[in-house]
Parts: C-alpha cells; sequence; structure tokens
C-alpha cells in the first residue's frame, strides 16, 4: 500500500476499519483479491512477480498492511536491491502463520529488506514496525495514518484524507464511502511536497491520494472493516492506467476464532 488510514478499536461497531490505496507500476503484474490456493486461510490481492501481498486478512481476524519507505530512487541492478528480500513477503509470511502480532514483529529480520512501514493486527492487538526508524511499538486504540513516510508523518495527502476519515467515524463508515474517499485525485500544491529524494516530478505526482499516470498509479483501493461481533469485511476495487474501476471483488466471513 501506499496510503492508508485506519481505526483501531475506535468506533463502537468495529473493532477496525481501514481504507488503503496500493499505488504501483502497472506493468507489474498482480492478482485480485481472492482466498490463496497454497494458503487457504489467507486472503489477499497477489504480486505475480515476488508472489506476496501488500495487505491481507487471515480467517482467524490476524491481519497485516506493508508500505514502502520512500527513498531516492535507485538503479534495479544496484546489488543492494537485488539482494533485499520482497517486501509483500512480510504480509505473506505474518498471514501463513499462527504467531501474535508481538511474537512475529520480533522475528523480522529487518535488515533483509529495504525501507518499510508493516502494520501486524488481529482482534486483540496491532504493532507496528518500521527498519526505518522505529522498531516493534504495540499501538493503542486510536485512529492512524501511513504513506511512505513514518507512521503518522503529516504529508498533504495523508492529512487530508484523516480528516475526510474521522467525519465517516462520525457515523457508520460503510465501504463504498470509504472507497470514494480514496478516490481523491488532486495533487497537493507545490509548496507542501515532501522532498523525498526523488525530485519535483515524481513529488508532484506521489502527492495525489489517488495516481493517475500511464506506467505507475492507484492500481486497487480496498476497505476492511472488522465487526465487533467477529465477521470481517474486504472490499477491493480495481483500476486501470486511466485510473478507471476494472473490477470489484467483496468478501465477508465469521472469524474461526471468537474472543472479546
Amino acid at each position: 500500500m501506499c496510503l492508508l488510514v485506519l481505526a483501531w478499536r475506535s468506533h463502537p461497531d468495529f473493532r477496525l476499519v481501514l481504507a488503503g490505496n496500493r499505488d504501483e507500476f502497472h506493468d507489474r503484474p498482480a492478482a485480485a483479491a481472492d482466498w490463496w490456493a497454497d494458503a487457504p486461510g489467507v486472503l489477499a490481492g497477489r504480486d505475480l512477480q515476488a508472489g506476496g501481498t501488500w495487505l491481507g486478512v487471515a480467517r482467524d481476524g490476524r491481519w497485516a498492511v506493508v508500505t514502502n519507505y520512500r527513498e531516492p530512487l535507485v538503479e534495479e541492478d544496484d546489488p543492494t536491491v537485488a539482494a533485499a528480500a520482497s517486501r509483500g513477503a512480510l504480509v505473506a509470511d505474518y498471514l501463513r502463520g499462527s504467531g501474535t502480532p508481538a511474537e512475529h514483529a520480533r522475528g523480522i529480520a529487518l535488515g533483509a529488506y529495504r525501507g518499510f512501514n508493516l502494520l501486524l493486527g488481529d482482534r486483540d492487538s496491532l504493532v507496528y514496525v518500521s527498519n526505518r526508524g522505529r522498531g516493534p511499538e504495540a499501538l493503542p486504540p486510536g485512529v492512524y495514518g501511513l504513506s511512505n513516510h513514518l507512521l503518522d508523518t503529516p504529508w498533504p495527502k495523508l492529512a487530508r484524507t484523516r480528516a475526510r476519515f474521522r467525519a465517516l467515524l462520525a457515523g457508520k463508515p460503510e465501504p463504498q464511502a470509504l472507497l470514494a474517499m480514496l478516490a481523491d485525485a488532486a495533487p497537493a500544491a507545490d509548496g507542501e511536497l515532501p522532498d523525498t529524494g526523488v525530485g519535483t516530478e515524481w513529488e508532484r505526482l506521489l502527492s495525489a491520494p489517488f495516481i493517475v499516470s500511464a506506467a505507475y498509479g492507484t492500481r486497487c483501493s480496498t476497505a476492511l472493516r472488522l465487526r465487533e461481533d467477529g465477521e470481517m469485511e474486504f472490499m477491493e476495487r480495481r483500476f486501470d492506467r486511466g485510473g478507471a474501476s476494472v473490477g470489484e471483488s467483496v468478501f465477508r466471513y465469521s472469524l474461526t476464532r471468537a474472543t472479546a
């Protein structure tokens, strides 16, 4: 993912409400969200180049999402890039396992990956970990936002989206409304752009919550709700190079483990 907002134990009806956009090069192949044949308890989209995923859930209520930490552009033939593990494995490995968020976070080899932010959750706990400044940290109930810097870094697109998210949380945040919130394609003003070392043209393109360009853009939007009664709701909407919707998937299931 490249932009997400979430409410953790901060709504009377939902243990978790999460909405996020996945931005990626359009030429990188991916599969739509579905139950994985080689890991039947995992529901997620799939990166068909490296085999991992950006966001997913499990039948027992565990869930995870990863964002890249934006750093200066590097050449793909750089040996440090070639040796790095795919960050999509951070989500897939957790969902395939059985450990708690804290247990799994402690076992991650932080140096094996390029910069990342990772959120690991279940019904009872939420852990944030990054290899760019913050180790495993249990998060209390609250409303959080994450893009391609550390948790809650107030980049313009994140601040704008989180304000709209808070307004939705005042009522019942419906999946369609969450996805509509994520469809904001307006870039930030040049004076508000962060300087992450990728150049002004890229900073401008990446500053919109919803990115549209021929080579790189928002590939899918996801809304996730975990109800207090133990029902998981997962909605994914996919987009083409022009930003038009090309498919939508909805999944609902009751957790295999029901805890208070």
